[in-house]
């Protein structure tokens, strides 16, 4: 006996089946001694399952049963809380206090680009004041040197 033969007598067992396939397996039953034998095991499985089965009783009935267990439920839900209202300092506040750091640093980010470039740009620096006097500037080694001819020099050559 295969599976779905098999399957096909719970059904009949469980009056699942049509009535033109239930009176089609009752004649199969009377001509197969194994499927006899399949039927009466399912039938005393069934009782010795139906014997164990404790009978509960609800002392309320179903409607009221799951309404008090809906109520529970709705009760050990978390309460929505009310949005605290933010005032207007604070909003601005959110927004002065990261916007005024980045601007520092912006600036500080533009000293320092130019302080450099300055430096790269001119790292030595000569001016000539007037014809007795040369100055030099060196700003990599923070040095400056002034040269002073007099007039004495001048004339000698």
């Amino acid at each position: 006996m295969n599976e779905e033969q098999q399957l096909k007598l719970q059904a009949f067992l469980d009056g699942e089946l049509p009535e033109d396939d239930a009176r089609a397996t009752a004649s199969w039953v009377a001509r197969d001694s194994d499927a006899t034998a399949l039927l009466n095991e399912l039938r005393n499985t069934r009782k010795a399952l139906a014997d164990f089965e404790p009978a509960l009783k609800l002392p309320e009935s179903r409607e009221f049963y799951w309404s008090k267990i809906e109520r529970e439920i709705q009760r050990l839900e978390p309460v929505e809380r009310p949005r605290e209202t933010v005032s207007l300092a604070a909003m601005l506040r959110r927004f002065l206090v990261p916007a005024g750091a980045l601007a520092a640093l912006l600036i500080a980010g533009i000293v320092a680009f130019h302080n450099i470039g300055v430096a790269a740009a001119a790292p030595s620096e000569a001016a000539l004041a007037d014809a007795g006097a040369f100055t030099y500037r060196d700003q990599d080694q923070g040095m400056t040197v002034v040269w002073l001819s007099y007039p004495a020099e001048i004339g000698e050559k």
